[in-house]
């Protein structure tokens, strides 16, 4: 374990995390998701927002709407969790503060999880559930692929599978703390190892042979997009934070988007964890990142 101590609360609520898989090793994938359920402990309720549990093309999640949004713009938040864990439920209140600020609604699926649904089954429900916005009468260029870590993956393979079919693409994707090398390479696995409360090298290789299941090579380029061709992709947006282990894979699908001629924004969080917005409501860093995916977002509008 480290002895940098933790600075916010999202780092006092991954190190607590790391003391019980630490104490626990062998801990069960259903108790591990009850813990993770817990992430939105780091972040403060947002007012005037409402929650609807529904379910869009067969695929159940979180419709979110805060007061006065325009309800015809909508975010698909595929939430984080290493492909295996996480929910609606531990991704809701980070969905609302960033629907509310953006003034749109938001659908958190509950899409299917690893190891019992290994790849391509989160990306093929993140993809049914923007048909079912498309079916519903929702524009392609309304609709905007969000996610956090494993989110983050599955938001841009989510367009890079729409562009395989030929199909029209949304106008812009989000991600924050993206995590994408299936291979597990990333320079910052070892160098940040010390100051990142929550990732390991080891926990995100138990989480890469759940989601590809020992069959699918890391290289897929909708599994691992770094392996992607990134020509036409929509404008990106892409956070992380300095100090994580994941920080690697945002820089490198930075200076990817920017060699396919890609719209992209970067930002850094200095000192921040990963997915440091989860702490919307409770930190100012949060909150202004929050701000800034805002105003990018309303470039487009």
């Amino acid at each position: 374990m480290t002895s940098i101590r933790p600075t916010d609360v999202l780092g006092e609520l991954y190190a607590k995390w790391a003391v019980e898989m630490t104490r626990d090793p062998e801990m069960s994938i259903e108790l591990l998701r009850m813990v993770f359920d817990d992430w939105h402990n780091a972040t403060a309720e947002p007012e005037r927002v409402t929650y609807r549990e529904t379910a869009l093309n067969g695929v159940p999640g979180l419709e979110v709407v805060p007061e006065g949004c325009d309800a015809e713009q909508v975010m698909v938040f595929m939430h984080g969790g290493g492909f295996a864990l996480g929910s609606p439920s531990s991704h809701r209140k980070l969905a609302g503060h960033l629907a509310k600020a953006c003034g749109t609604s938001a659908f958190v699926p509950e899409f299917r999880l690893a190891p019992e649904h290994p790849f391509p089954a989160g990306l093929q429900d993140g993809v049914a559930v923007v048909d079912g916005l498309l079916e519903t009468g929702h524009r392609i260029e309304d609709v905007t692929p969000v996610g956090d870590s494993a989110g983050g993956n599955l938001a841009i393979a989510m367009v890079l599978d729409l562009r395989e079919q030929g199909r029209d693409l949304p106008s812009q994707v989000i991600t924050m703390s993206p995590w994408l090398n299936m291979e597990n390479t990333g320079r910052t696995l070892d160098s940040n190892d010390a100051t990142d409360f929550l990732i390991t090298r080891a926990g995100l290789q138990a989480n890469i042979d759940r989601y590809l299941g020992g069959v699918r090579s890391p290289t897929h380029p909708l599994a691992n997009p770094l392996q992607a061709d990134f020509t036409g992709f929509p404008r990106l947006y892409i956070d992380a934070g300095s100090v994580e282990s994941l920080f690697d894979d945002a820089v490198q699908l930075h200076e990817l988007a920017e060699k396919h001629g890609v719209d992209v924004t970067f930002t850094v969080g200095e000192g921040m964890q990963h997915v440091y917005p989860f702490m919307a409501g409770r930190d100012p860093r949060a909150d202004e990142e929050i701000r800034r995916i805002a105003a990018w977002y309303r470039v487009s509008r």
